[in-house]
């Protein structure tokens, strides 16, 4: 396999999920279009020429579908040669498609290749696809969906997380997230996009006694899908303040070949793993190990790892259970303050590692990623100067 390169990735600021989010005016597509024009100012002219355009996307239905890869593509005016690939991997897509690229561009089957995830769930909500998946009885009971804050809510209970745990985490997300805001090292890479400037989601008062007086915001779904936990019941834990907020965004990475330019890092590993769907949100953690043994390094080599914060409960297990230093994650803030444009996430977060390390100085960095039903991704790059 050949060295595969990111030369470059640029993410938009994430607008809340509502009429009159920041980036509700905007398609799908025309938040694609932004990002990739962005990534031809910064890398030149041949990052309008890829042989591949990969985006991940969850909502692939209304706005979103018509396969948004290739509607993308014609919209943002990349060569007619240019292949599209619309993935769907739940919440990794957006790794998972930076992942797949690395593999076309290391097996030579592609020179260069554009990859990322967009989500705008202002116009495609949680769950819009209604599949039937979703409701189908006929799975045995470990196999049947649940919503991913139920299964947070079963693995809190299932690891002895304590409220008090989960709201500390909430609390440094928001306020790493709000610091960062006035790094412009942090945000270097992050595109305006319409209107919007900077991150919406952020909640910068959120304090410790508001996050405490707070109560559980998913009790009900235990009786909703009671028949999927075949009788399983657990303390509610979760409230609002401890879930990614629903936003819209959208990244791009430009992949490639060395030769092709200045590339901000090299690609070291990816991997990808299943889990058990009960557990739901550990796969990231597989993959996470996965990754490491294939690069021959541990988290302690990590000069900053990027941890998806797909419930308060992962980042809290991650932080607890992994031999990781605390400072060197999410340095700018997580998905609970900032929120979580699911088939973007992974994208987000690879261009976020990217600033971390370059306002660090640092070499090494991690992104791991979970999704619902057992779905997780991890990559490893080395910065180079």
């Amino acid at each position: 396999m050949s060295e595969v390169y990111i030369y470059d990735a640029v993410r938009t600021p994430r607008g809340k999920a509502k009429p009159d989010g920041g980036l509700s005016a905007l398609t799908p597509q025309e938040l694609v279009k932004q990002q990739i024009d962005a990534l031809g100012e910064r890398c030149g002219d041949i990052a309008h020429a890829p042989e591949a355009l990969l985006l991940g996307c969850i909502g692939q239905i209304g706005d979103q579908g018509g396969h948004i890869a290739l509607v993308s593509k014609l919209h943002a005016g990349l060569p007619d040669a240019t292949a599209a690939h619309s993935i769907n991997n739940y919440c990794a897509s957006g790794l998972s498609a930076i992942g797949q690229a690395a593999a076309m561009v290391g097996s030579g089957q592609a020179s260069s290749v554009l990859a990322g995830g967009v989500e705008c769930m202002s116009r495609v909500p949680f769950m819009g696809d209604k599949a039937s998946y979703y409701t189908d009885t006929s799975f045995p009971f470990r196999t049947r969906y649940i919503p991913v804050v139920l299964a947070a809510d079963r693995l809190a209970a299932a690891e002895g997380f304590s409220r008090a745990e989960l709201d500390a985490v909430a609390l440094l997300s928001q306020q790493k997230a709000a610091a960062a805001e006035s790094n412009s090292a942090l945000i270097r890479s992050r595109i305006a996009s319409g209107t919007l400037q900077s991150e919406e989601c952020i909640r910068p008062k959120t304090d410790a006694s508001a996050l405490a007086a707070m109560a559980p915001g998913f009790a009900a779904l235990q009786d909703q899908y009671a028949d999927a936990l075949n009788g399983d019941r657990f303390e509610p834990l979760h409230t609002l303040s401890h879930a990614p907020p629903v936003c819209d965004g959208a990244a791009i990475a430009y992949v490639g070949q060395a030769k092709l330019g200045q590339p901000r890092a090299r690609i070291l590993a990816f991997a990808e793993s299943g889990g058990d769907p009960i557990e739901s949100l550990t796969a990231g953690f597989a993959a996470m190990e996965k990754a490491l043994a294939r690069a021959g390094l541990t988290l302690a080599d990590m000069d900053r790892v990027e941890f998806m914060e797909s419930f308060a409960v992962t980042i809290a297990r991650f932080l607890r259970d992994d031999r990781v230093d605390a400072a060197k994650v999410n340095v700018s803030g997580g998905h609970i303050a900032k929120g979580h444009p699911m088939g973007a996430s992974g994208a987000i977060l690879t261009s976020t590692l990217l600033d971390c390390l370059d306002e660090a100085d640092g070499t090494l960095g991690l992104v791991v990623v979970s999704g619902a039903s057992g779905v997780g991704a991890a990559m490893i790059v080395e910065r180079l100067n």
